[in-house]
């Protein structure tokens, strides 16, 4: 779908009632809106980004390597790379997506940040995990299959110094049926809030129904306790979406 000038930025991806959509992906169309899509869709998410910056401030360790995995334009690298004073220290950024990874390395290149960053196109399944002290994924094992996410937990946890803190966001579910309809509810509200329309909330979240699947505060915590993880926190939730610290000892 070819978008106009006055269009440029703004999210109506799912706006038209004749369109036919197939599942989400993190193409060019994504890549254009995605700011505007995040900030009118996920709450909190510029307090999350906020806070990742301070807590890698706080435990980034000197000569040491801190991963932003499923960077997408790189809120998360560009928070932590302002904020670490660790010396020594690199960034290592990346997304499969490489519409993402292309739009990225623009806004990188624009930034004043003198700490090193180094962007790689791959899957995270894929990536090395070594010597790191800070370790995020901001909204990105909801898009790994359920079958593939202990084994990547446990490889994040094998590649980490001790001392270092992993920080996953994620939307959640609810075993309880009620509570989940609740929290889904209020999210709608939220967006609905934001200038979405019923029709781009439904369209949205057909298109996402087999790409993004969220899983129980238990399940990550329980994953998180079976890589070796210890400490873990819920540090922020907003209706159905939160965020963890988990440490390694």
């Amino acid at each position: 779908m070819k978008r106009t000038d006055t269009e440029q930025g703004r999210d109506t991806l799912f706006a038209a009632a004749d369109a036919e959509f197939g599942e989400f992906a993190f193409d060019q169309n994504v890549v254009d809106v995605f700011p505007d899509m995040i900030k009118r869709s996920v709450p909190g998410y510029t307090t999350i980004i906020h806070m990742i910056g301070q807590m890698a401030e706080r435990y980034a360790q000197a000569s040491s390597n801190c991963y932003d995995l499923g960077c997408s334009l790189g809120a998360s690298t560009l928070a932590m790379r302002h904020r670490i004073q660790a010396a020594d220290t690199r960034i290592i950024a990346v997304d499969n997506s490489a519409e993402m990874v292309d739009r990225c390395k623009l806004v990188l290149d624009a930034d004043s940040g003198e700490l090193p960053v180094d962007i790689l196109c791959q899957s995270i399944e894929d990536t090395e995990i070594s010597n790191a002290s800070v370790v995020v994924m901001n909204f990105t094992l909801q898009f790994i299959p359920t079958h593939e996410r202990d084994k990547l937990i446990a490889k994040i946890y094998q590649g980490m110094l001790p001392g270092g803190v992993f920080i996953l966001s994620e939307k959640l579910s609810f075993d309880d049926r009620h509570h989940d309809q609740l929290m889904n509810e209020l999210h709608h509200y939220f967006k609905k809030t934001n200038g979405y329309s019923d029709l781009e909330i439904a369209q949205k979240r057909t298109a996402l129904e087999n790409v993004l699947i969220p899983e129980s505060l238990h399940t990550h915590q329980q994953r998180l306790d079976k890589a070796g993880f210890t400490g873990t926190e819920l540090w922020f939730q907003c209706f159905n979406f939160s965020s963890l610290l988990a440490f390694k000892v």
